[in-house]
């Protein structure tokens, strides 16, 4: 590797440890924890690549992109940050950043990314302007493991390409939050964004009036892989008829496509118009290191959502690591926001969290079945009644009411989807609630759905 690289950071562990080993590798290393000396450096030609950090104590590392890309068109730039969230990749890439990398970073992949910089000629592109942008308050897209940032990553180079996007993974991974975010800091932000479901596309004016709506925007098909044989067949027809001022087109699906394909539940040609590019969010069992991230940036919404500041002891968030969490991220988010509202102590005990995670809360069932003819409100009564009895005359844990309802709710749903054979549209008639409603209850009581094809 040769060249001269330009390291500015903060923090004199990284200036060393970047300076150590990109002059061990055979270069010449300036460091500096000014952006103001970065910047001088720069126009006075010094330099053939820039590693810089993002918060630097007299500037931004972002927003001086531009001002880098005017004085000396050409010249690579590596960002790395320690704010691990979908905006700092959106932003490096509308900058025209050469790479991005989080902290902590792993050294070899800077090397490597370092020597790729040198060795790539990059031809000169006119500079971006940055526009500072908050994360969403609805999008809790933080992390900083490899696949996230991978995930990052190409969310920033598709969110302009003219491609169809088809987004995969687990109920509550946040597939919805990447659509949003893909729109939302796109060229089309200031269009319709719409989000469609199967009975969406029927009728004579379904599909016409459809279009009228998200015109120029974004169309979201939601769990497409839930959409009938009928409105497959009118979304491909809808795909090949699309002109002008046509919305950019992204699914997204928790079933496996592929496998719906191959037992023959869905249409080839449609999963080919879908899949242009294809983002696969991981489950959080997968990113486990990511989980203290999260449940921080969770806590800290609730405090100015709720007023309520809490913090998890060490116990607590060892047994949040710890477990498996089958809603994923939403589910992470609801525990947590029930425990900012349960905990009475500045500090999270792993007791709250247990009984929050449905250990010490669950109510034991009775020893004997129901009595014969017994109505169902004298046998919850006695249900109830045992388990008050077995806390010896002391009281239950705050929020018994919560806790009772959703006990009785999760086996009602289970039962009514297992004699609907898992058909959503079937079990939410049966039921006598909306559709939305009930998948909303669905993912948030982390219920596992099973499709049938026969209905009992």
């Amino acid at each position: 590797m040769d060249g001269t690289v330009l390291v500015a950071d903060d923090d004199r562990t990284i200036r060393t440890v970047l300076t150590q080993a990109l002059t061990r590798a055979g270069c010449k290393v300036h460091a500096t924890s000014s952006l103001m000396t970065l910047m001088r450096w720069v126009e006075e030609g010094k330099g053939d690549l820039v590693i810089s950090d993002v918060i630097m104590p007299d500037g931004n590392g972002l927003e001086a992109l531009p001002q880098i890309a005017k004085l000396r068109p050409g010249l690579p730039v590596i960002v790395i940050s320690a704010q691990n969230t979908i905006m700092t990749a959106i932003q490096a890439a509308e900058a025209e950043a050469f790479d991005y990398l989080p902290k902590p970073f792993d050294l070899p992949d800077l090397m490597k990314r370092s020597a790729k910089a040198l060795d790539v000629k990059r031809r000169a592109k006119p500079a971006v302007a940055v526009t500072p942008r908050e994360e969403g308050d609805d999008l809790p897209l933080v992390g900083r493991t490899p696949a996230m940032q991978t995930l990052y990553r190409l969310v920033a180079r598709v969110m302009n390409a003219d491609l169809p996007v088809l987004i995969t993974g687990e109920s509550g991974t946040g597939k919805s939050l990447i659509a949003r975010a893909i729109h939302d800091f796109s060229d089309r932000r200031s269009q319709p964004f719409v989000v469609a479901q199967a009975g969406d596309l029927g009728g004579v004016d379904g599909i016409s009036a459809l279009l009228a709506k998200s015109r120029g925007g974004s169309l979201v098909l939601d769990e497409v892989s839930d959409f009938d044989e009928d409105a497959q067949a009118r979304l491909v027809r809808m795909l090949d008829v699309m002109g002008a001022h046509a919305p950019r087109i992204m699914a997204n699906s928790q079933a496996d496509l592929t496998q719906a394909m191959e037992a023959g539940r869905f249409r080839k040609d449609l999963y080919y118009r879908l899949g242009g590019v294809t983002l696969a969010v991981p489950p959080l069992r997968e990113r486990v290191e990511d989980i203290p991230l999260l449940a921080e940036h969770f806590l800290s919404r609730g405090a100015r959502d709720l007023g309520v500041e809490r913090r998890l002891s060490a116990d607590a968030l060892a047994l949040i690591r710890a477990h498996p969490w089958p809603g994923n991220v939403r589910q992470l988010e609801n525990t947590l926001r029930r425990l900012l509202v349960t905990s009475s102590e500045p500090e999270i005990s792993k007791a709250e969290v247990e009984m929050a995670l449905g250990g010490a809360q669950a109510m034991p069932l009775p020893r004997s079945g129901a009595v014969d003819g017994e109505k169902l409100s004298a046998s919850v009564a006695r249900h109830l009644k045992r388990y008050f009895d077995l806390h010896g005359g002391q009281l239950p844990p705050a929020g018994v009411y919560d806790r009772i309802l959703r006990e009785m709710e999760i086996p009602l749903i289970e039962i009514a989807l297992d004699a609907t054979g898992g058909n959503q549209a079937k079990c939410a008639d049966l039921l006598g609630i909306n559709r939305n409603t009930l998948r909303k209850k669905i993912t948030d009581l982390d219920i596992q759905v099973t499709r049938r094809r026969k209905l009992m």
